[in-house]
């Protein structure tokens, strides 16, 4: 287990329009759940920052009174910080409002098939801590124990107060994490274990926060609109590739995330195979497909997981997966794009951005190469978010749950 530290801005995450509900235990942090005047003043700061209290009285239609107590009660709750006043030529200067990076803190908890992840996130999205575990594959006991130890080294290293700003933890993962056990190579009866797992309350066990569960591709998704390129596009698909392949819907600015949570299982698409035979797309474009490849040249695929650097090495055997990959995402994005109108398909996945960009640029040209006719083609572009997306959205589910409005209401009191 080893612990990055990142300085990376504005990663707050993505919205709660699919998480599970809270947690109903008690919680660490002291701050209550803001009021919806309260959460607009901190989402428009956080969208805009240096705001002045009459920049948001414009936005957000209430009176410069209303704003004026907000802000006061934020600024006395550690939420807001003041800025450097800017003199005008007429008038008292205007003072620019920023979100306290030290206001709220949350965890997020990636588990995937290969490797778990847990990230604390600050109140403006900068990741001040990150620990990762690789596996063979996940089982509940080593997923409770690298949660426990991982939240005990990163407080161990937090103040009083910061302790006590801390929103919860989000939890991104598959949706039945002990399917395709042939394809994780682990025993039937360690992945069946998954099935009476509710990870709630398996990790509200050993957490005094709240707990909040989204889909991980779906978290990933959340957190490209919220911090990546989502706010350039109205509408757009979102692939993310990890050792198995996934994705989301983002529709007039928000997170679609279904009827049951599920929109955007782009891996069960229909396409063909190397042979021409039919097959789903998470069989042609994930991950676990680079690991079989490398088992057979007799190289060990652990190292995906454990060491980026790993990826530079892989020459050929690289150069087949990122083409056959392209190709195949390619017929899914045509695919996408005639049943919704997209103007964009957003590319990410668990490797280096180095990687993502050669992926995105063979995809590119395979799509060029499909008959578009009738289909308007739509931008593809590489995730800004990266690797750790899936953790980050699953950071940012207790910070908009409960101080945060989602990009879609946002959108909406900006129009």
């Amino acid at each position: 287990m080893t612990q990055t530290i990142s300085t990376s801005p504005d990663q707050t995450g993505a919205e709660d329009q699919a998480a599970r509900p809270l947690h109903p235990g008690g919680g660490a942090n002291q701050l209550r759940v803001r009021a919806y005047n309260e959460r607009l003043v901190l989402s428009l700061v956080r969208r805009n920052a240096g705001l002045s209290k009459a920049d948001i009285a414009r936005l957000s239609g209430l009176s410069a009174q209303t704003v004026s107590v907000i802000m006061r009660a934020l600024e006395k709750d550690g939420l807001l910080k003041r800025g450097t006043p800017v003199r005008g030529k007429v008038g008292k200067p205007k003072v620019p409002m920023a979100l306290n990076p030290d206001g709220v803190f949350s965890y997020g908890l990636k588990i995937g098939r290969r490797s778990a992840e847990l990230i604390l996130l600050d109140f403006v999205g900068t990741v001040r801590a990150s620990l990762k575990e690789a596996y063979k594959y996940p089982t509940p006991d080593g997923i409770r124990q690298f949660v426990r130890d991982s939240i005990d080294h990163i407080t161990a290293g937090l103040g009083t107060d910061q302790r006590n700003r801390i929103a919860g933890i989000g939890i991104a993962a598959p949706f039945e994490l002990w399917n395709w056990v042939d394809e994780v190579g682990a025993p039937v009866e360690d992945m069946n274990a998954w099935r009476e797992v509710d990870l709630i309350d398996t990790i509200g066990a050993i957490v005094p926060f709240p707990v909040f569960q989204q889909n991980d591709a779906t978290a990933a998704c959340g957190a490209e609109l919220v911090f990546g390129l989502g706010p350039n596009y109205a509408d757009f698909a979102y692939f993310f590739i990890g050792s198995f392949i996934g994705g989301g819907v983002v529709l007039n600015q928000a997170l679609y995330a279904g009827r049951t949570g599920n929109a955007g299982a782009f891996g069960s698409m229909p396409v063909s195979s190397r042979s021409g035979h039919p097959s789903q797309l998470i069989d042609q474009a994930s991950i676990f497909v680079l690991e079989d490849m490398l088992t057979r040249d007799g190289r060990d695929p652990a190292m995906l997981w454990r060491d980026p650097d790993y990826w530079n090495t892989l020459g050929e055997t690289l150069d087949i997966w990122i083409s056959h990959t392209a190709r195949s995402l390619a017929i899914a994005i045509t695919s996408v794009c005639s049943v919704i109108d997209f103007e964009a398909v957003i590319v990410d996945g668990g490797f280096p951005p180095d990687v993502c960009a050669r992926l995105v640029a063979a995809t590119r040209v395979a799509t060029s190469d499909l008959d578009l006719q009738g289909i308007e083609r739509p931008h593809i572009e590489q995730g800004q978010v990266g690797s750790a997306a899936r953790a980050i959205g699953a950071a940012s589910l207790p910070l908009f749950s409960r101080y945060l409005l989602d990009q879609n209401v946002l959108f909406k009191q900006m129009q």
